[in-house]
């Protein structure tokens, strides 16, 4: 069984993780992790039915298990102990009002409230979106278009977590949907240096556009510092298609010829089980108010 992390073949995360393997920094003791949504794509996740915690499970497994994944990757080990926080802090009718908002409304289609709204999408534009989800409304009643400043919505837009690994690593992660921008910073401290990296993916709708055009990047830049040594910036080289040339990379893993892989970016489920367990146990975090130990929630 195979589970596809695209996020492993883009080229900057494996050249990320070349340079980690090769001890550069030497012996990675933490990684701060900050991930952006931006206010169209982090939006429309709380336009839809992910919205709703008991559908989704949260942003934690919905989109924070791809990055969780790549901290497993990129240190090759995995979680132990896991501490999060959360809250629903800018979408949702509650922060809109105490935000002074007063026009509020249900959906988008065919709302002259919405007409101005930047966070609203507008289904009958787009042909795509218009078959999908607009036209087939009918067939079981299902909104594409709801409003985040809605009621109803109960997954969290800021999200900060802590994890301590098997080889005594220690992670610090965010994650919030509302941002300027979209993409991640990653910083890791290591016992002869550092890498700093900030990449910066266009926005994107799910369903709204070409799929080629999802995490296509905007800005890449990995700058290793080494401990006594002058700062320098690390080149990628990135190709056609959707994260910088990944998904191409991917389905030629999967359905073409592989190719001997160094880096090992070919994921089972035991690799799908971890990343997600992160997520998981941030969630029992979340609810409990304690951290959470990942072999009391599953064994392997």
């Amino acid at each position: 069984m195979r589970v596809t992390f695209n996020y492993r073949y883009a080229p900057h995360n494996t050249k990320i993780k070349e340079l980690i393997s090769s001890g550069i920094i030497g012996q990675v003791n933490s990684v701060h992790f900050e991930w952006a949504l931006d206010t169209k794509h982090g939006a429309d996740y709380f336009r839809r039915w992910h919205r709703d915690k008991r559908n989704s499970g949260g942003l934690l497994v919905h989109k924070s298990t791809h990055h969780f994944d790549l901290v497993n990757f990129w240190l090759d080990t995995t979680p132990e102990h896991v501490y999060a926080v959360g809250d629903l802090l800018f979408y949702g009718r509650e922060n809109a009002e105490q935000r002074g908002e007063t026009n509020f409304y249900q959906r988008a289609y065919q709302n002259d409230l919405a007409k101005d709204d930047p966070f609203a999408i507008d289904l009958a534009s787009n042909a795509h979106l218009k078959a999908m989800y607009l036209d087939a409304e009918r067939e079981d009643g299902y909104q594409r278009d709801q409003s985040v400043f809605g009621d109803g919505i109960s997954i969290e837009d800021t999200l900060g977590v802590l994890v301590n690994y098997k080889n005594k690593s220690i992670l610090t992660y965010s994650l919030n949907a509302y941002l300027p921008w979209e993409g991640f910073q990653v910083s890791f401290n290591g016992t002869k240096g550092r890498i700093d990296a900030r990449i910066i993916e266009k926005s994107y709708v799910n369903s709204g556009g070409n799929k080629a055009e999802e995490g296509r990047l905007e800005h890449v830049s990995i700058v290793v510092s080494p401990m006594f040594d002058a700062p320098y910036e690390v080149k990628v080289e990135t190709t056609e298609g959707g994260h910088g040339g990944g998904d191409t990379a991917l389905l030629e893993d999967l359905f073409g010829n592989p190719q001997p892989d160094v880096f090992k970016r070919a994921a089972s489920h035991l690799d799908g089980a971890m990343s997600i367990m992160t997520g998981i146990a941030g969630n029992h975090s979340l609810r409990t108010g304690n951290a959470v130990t990942i072999k009391d929630l599953i064994k392997l």
